[in-house]
Parts: structure tokens; sequence; C-alpha cells
């Protein structure tokens, strides 16, 4: 035991070393460069008279410069072999070397040390913005204890093979997506909902790798590969995100590209100007070193430093803030497409309500049992990844009744399942199921209000099961929150019944509901919508079924943790949480960080235009020149980093 705290103490302060170094490393030579900058600024404002000898101020201010100019030096070759001649490296570069053939040392060496101080401290607000992302989400085990042969042994999760048993110990992350194999156990999800509460799995429920079991030693039997838990798949998505770019931030890379090389062609027009001119009118003097002070003014202004950097910055903290609060967005174009909604249009089962179906009763014909139309229902809808199929299996257990084997069981999405029983086939869906078969059925099934399955064996009814399903306490929470950001088109739509739809439509206050509607009936919907111009849609799913309208809707949100595969994987924004509510949040995250990126943008282009001008005019010097730059490139950063508070 010794050894082993004396060998984690060492790690410790090894890690310790690491990062001191790693900070002296960044800081050291901005540190020399300040130092000798500020004492050469001081003996020559005290007239030292070392300090006024013939190129004593030029040596001393060319120690200063070299720890900070040679990297930024580099970084202009660099570019230049790669063929971006016009890098904010490269106008650096020309201007404190101006400033230097000019006599301006001190100002040469200040451009120089606060723009190298504004880029280490924009690498790292960007690094710290990436690592928020990457460390909230990536929390899978590196390692797996693995029961085989009826002992534990530690294994890379990667290495586990699907149907073997693990074992997660009090405090422990799951390490893959498994199936719990005690009778219950809780957990905490907060690494992939962001809600810290408890929750309690019980015995063949999923375990999702990531989750923190808090109370009791635990088995389970992997039902996932390590590449396809829910967690990578979450952690691929986020990584992703940043590739994909907001219209702000591939504006500002084009402009850059284009602005750049404008301004360093005005500086250059700002010295040969005024020589023209001069030839012209021989009243006017021309003095070519204080035009090319003006240039060099022009040329440490233009950089975009501001822009280049805050406004991807301020898209990182969106997706990061949002991702805290379990609402995942894949790329920064959604954070701006969704400010544009006006349109929110939900599916109703495991997205406004709680998609875990109860069976009330067991209605059967003359002759046949109760126990004996469970048994056939609940054999066919044994393979279906439905809440209603889960809730019939359910209570099929809870009642002890076996099932029985089938053959050819055929989903008809939009009406049911169909398979065969001893050579019989047995449908199982809705009342459209039995009529799309010519089955007849008593009429006043039509009129039930609630959620029923049917079944038929060959052409005859036999009976159906009667279920019901809850609103989500956050669904009230939803609509009212969507009003409030002056979302007033609010939909529902679902393949239940009408009366049913309707019913849970006006407990929420939405107008416009629409049931009996199979897949294609919802695409249709969404197609009409789109039809108008100014819709803006989003659209709310879970199911598989909803995959073709989430591609369809200018931006699709799925529910992540009842969401089938397909939903996740077509959606634009994920909502771990399954809370309806987080549209209202991921609204508001994507308005706040379109209204700090154009913050930022107008912060950048109003200081820098103000500065240009007072700079060709001579009002401007290079101390001016460089809070241009680097300062407000500085104070947007900051603004950006704001983000991580306001979205709540």
């Amino acid at each position: 035991m010794s050894c082993k705290c004396c060998c984690t103490h060492e790690s410790t302060s090894n890690h310790e070393a690491v990062k001191r170094n790693n900070i002296l490393k960044d800081y050291w030579m901005i540190s020399l460069s300040a130092l000798l900058l500020f004492s050469g600024i001081i003996m020559n404002a005290w007239d030292v008279p070392f300090f006024q000898e013939k190129y004593t101020a030029f040596c001393w201010y060319l120690l200063a410069y070299l720890p900070v100019g040679v990297p930024v030096m580099k970084e202009a070759w660099e570019s230049i072999r790669e063929k971006d001649v016009f890098s904010e490296f490269t106008l650096m570069t020309i201007a404190t070397l101006g400033a230097f053939y000019i006599g301006e040392y001190p100002e040469g060496v200040a451009v120089m040390l606060f723009y190298s101080l504004g880029e280490l401290f924009q690498g790292k607000a960007v690094a710290k913005a990436k690592r928020s992302i990457s460390a909230l989400l990536d929390v899978r085990p590196e390692t797996a204890t693995v029961v085989r042969d009826n002992e534990t042994i530690s294994e890379s999760p990667r290495k586990v093979q699907v149907g073997e048993t693990i074992e997660v110990k009090t405090g422990e992350r799951v390490p893959l997506d498994s199936e719990m194999l005690g009778e219950v156990a809780a957990f905490n999800t907060s690494a992939l909902t962001g809600e810290s509460v408890p929750r309690d799995i019980r015995k063949g429920e999923e375990v999702l790798a990531g989750m923190i079991v808090t109370d009791k030693v635990i088995r389970l039997k992997v039902t996932k590969p390590f590449d396809k838990s829910a967690l990578s798949r979450i952690l691929e998505m986020v990584q992703n995100a940043s590739e994909r770019k907001a219209p702000a931030e591939l504006f500002i890379r084009k402009f850059a590209r284009i602005y750049t090389p404008i301004v360093t062609g005005l500086a250059v027009l700002i010295v040969l100007l005024p020589f023209l001119y001069s030839l012209v009118d021989t009243q006017f003097v021309f003095y070519f070193n204080d035009w090319l002070y003006r240039a060099l003014v022009f040329l440490v202004i233009s950089c975009p430093c501001a822009l280049v950097v805050s406004i991807p910055l301020g898209y990182f903290g969106g997706i990061g803030a949002a991702s805290r609060l379990g609402i995942l967005f894949k790329g920064g174009n959604y954070l701006d497409a969704i400010t544009q909604i006006n349109t929110v249009v939900f599916d109703k089962t495991g997205t406004l309500t709680q998609g875990t179906f109860t069976v009330q009763s067991c209605q059967t014909q003359p002759g046949i049992s109760e126990d004996k139309l469970i048994q056939w229902i609940a054999s066919v809808e044994c393979k279906s990844t439905h809440p209603i199929g889960k809730a019939i299996l359910s209570y099929t257990e809870k009642k002890n009744i076996k099932l029985v084997s089938t053959a050819e069981v055929t989903e008809i999405a939009g009406y049911g399942l169909s398979s065969h029983i001893d050579g019989a086939r047995v449908l199982v869906g809705n009342t459209r199921l039995l009529t799309k078969f010519g089955v007849k059925f008593p009429e006043e099934l039509s009129t039930i209000p609630d959620t029923i399955v049917v079944c038929a064996v060959e052409t005859e009814y036999v009976g159906y099961l009667l279920l019901s399903d809850t609103l989500k306490e956050d669904a009230f929470k939803a609509i009212e929150e969507l009003k409030a950001l002056n979302i007033t088109n609010i939909q529902i739509l679902s393949g239940d019944k009408q009366a049913i739809v309707t019913t849970f439509a006006s407990k929420l206050g939405v107008k416009k509901a629409y049931g009996d509607l199979l897949p294609d009936g919802k695409v249709k919907h969404i197609e009409e919508l789109s039809l108008i111009p100014e819709n803006q849609i989003a659209f709310v799913g879970d199911g598989i079924n909803d995959a073709p309208v989430l591609a369809l809707s200018n931006v699709g949100i799925a529910m992540g943790g009842l969401g089938s595969d397909a939903a996740i994987e077509t959606a634009d924004i994920v909502i771990q949480t399954d809370q309806p509510s987080k549209v209202a949040t991921a609204i508001r995250a994507g308005r706040l960080t379109r209204r700090i990126v154009w913050q930022n943008i107008a912060l950048a282009f109003g200081v820098k235009l103000l500065v240009l001008v007072l700079g060709a005019g001579g009002l401007a010097t290079l101390w001016e020149a460089v809070f241009a730059d680097v300062g407000v490139a500085l104070i947007a950063i900051a603004n950006a980093i704001r983000l991580q508070k306001l979205i709540k």
C-alpha cells in the first residue's frame, strides 16, 4: 500500500511539474520581452546616460523584439510557403520591421508583444472551449471488469464481446451499453442527460455507457460493442460539430481572404499616393517616414484577429453550454438555423407523452380467453421496440403468460404487425390494419378515445388490449416557454386516433393537432407547411418513423433517451434528457449565441474602422492600433465566454 501511495504521489507531482513547465514555456518569452520593453521606456524617460549612446537603444529593443517576433516570423514564413501571403503573421512582421526602420523601436516591440499575448490568450480560450465540450462527454472508462469462468478480470472495453457479463462497483462508470441482471440499482445519468438526479433501473432494462452506479455492486449483460454505445455516438456527434460551420463563420473566412489583401494594398497606397501628389504639387512636402508610419498603423489595425477567433469561439461556447444541459447541436450551423424557427411541430408518443404505456384492460370475443389473446399479441410484439410493444411484454411477464414461437413477423409502418402462429396468420395493430386486410370488427372500436391494440386470427377479429399513456410533466412547460419566445404556431402530429390527440392537445393549450397519420401522412403535412415560404419548421420526434420528417424539416430535433437510432442519426439536434421544454432552451441558446457573435462583429468592425480612418489621417499611433487589434480581440473573446453563464 505504501508503494502505491508513493507512486500516486509521484504521478501527481510529475503532472504538476509538467503543468508548471508548460506555463513557463508559454509565458517566459512574453515576460522577458515585456521586461526589456518597459525597462527601456523607463530608462529613456529618465535619460539614463548609457541608454542615450548610439545603437544602445536599438540593440536593447531588438533583444526585446526577438523573443516575441521570431515565432511570429516563422509563422509568417510558413504561411507564405503555403501560399497564404496575406496572413496576420505577415502583416505583423511587415508592420514591426517597418517601425524599426523609422526608429519607432518601442512601438515596434509593443505591437509584436501585445499581438503575441493576444494570440496566446486566444489560443487558450479556444482550446478551453474545445476541451469543455470533449471533457463533458468523454467519460468512458478505460477498463471494464469482465466475469469469465466465475472470475473477474480487467479488460479494455473494446475487447469485451456482446453477451458477456461485466461487473460495476459503486461509484464506477458503466463502460458499455448493457442490460441489468440484478433486481434494481440507482444510477447517476448526468454524463448522458445533464440531469444529476439518480434514476432506478430494474432487471431487464437498458443501462447505458457513462452512467454511474450509486448504491451497490451490479452485474450487467453487454448488449452493444464499444464503438456502438450511446456515449460513443454522442461523443462522435459533438466532436464532428466543429466541422459544420455557421454562416457567420463561413462569411468571416471568405471575408478575411479578400479583406486582408485589400487593406495591404491600401497601406501601400497611403505611402504611394502622397509621393505621387508631391511630384505634381511642389508645395506639398512628402516625408517618407511619416507616411510609412501611417501605413504601418493601418496594417496593424487591419488584422482580422478579433473576427477570425472570437466568432468560432462564440459557436464553440454555445455548443458547449448547451451540451452541459443535455442538448447536443451537431454543428454551429444549427445554432444559427434554430434562431429562424417560427413553427414547432411535435410528435406525440414518447415526445410529449411518457411513452411508457400500461395495459388497462383486455376485451375478447366469445370463446377466446384473455390469456390466449394476450399470448397471441405479446408473441407477435416480442421483438418490437415501440413503447406499446414493451408495455404489452411487461404486462405478459407479470401475468406469467408464456410466449409462443412466431414466423415471418412483418412490420407494416403505420398499421402494425403481421405474423404466423401455428400456421395461422395473426394481425396485431390498429383498426386500420384490420381494414387493410378486410377483417370485420365492431364499429365501436373506432370511437374508443384511448389507445387500443387489436388482434385478428386469419380473417376473424378476436379482441383488443386497452392501453394508456400520460403527458410528461415537462410538456406543459415546453408549450408555455415556446409561446414566451413568440412561437405561436405549435402543432402536434400522431398516428394515434384523432380523439386521443385532440384530448392531449387541449390539455396543453395547442390548437392544431392531427391524428390518424401514417408516416407518409406526417411527411405530407410537413411538405404542405414548407410550401409557405415564411414557415421555418422544427420537428421534434423520437421514433424510427419520424426520421423522414426530421430530415425534411428545417431543423430536426430528436429525443435522445427514448429515441431510436434512426431518429438520432437523422436529427440536427439531440435532446438527451427527453424533456420537450429543452426545445425552448435550444432556441434560446441559438439566439444568445447569434447575439454574442454579431456583437463581436459590430465591435470589431466599428473600432477598426474608426482607428483605420484616424491612422490614415495621422491621428492614431501604433499604440491605438494595438488596441484596435489585440484589445478588441480580447474583449470579443471575453464576450464569447459569457455564453457559458448566459445559456441556462
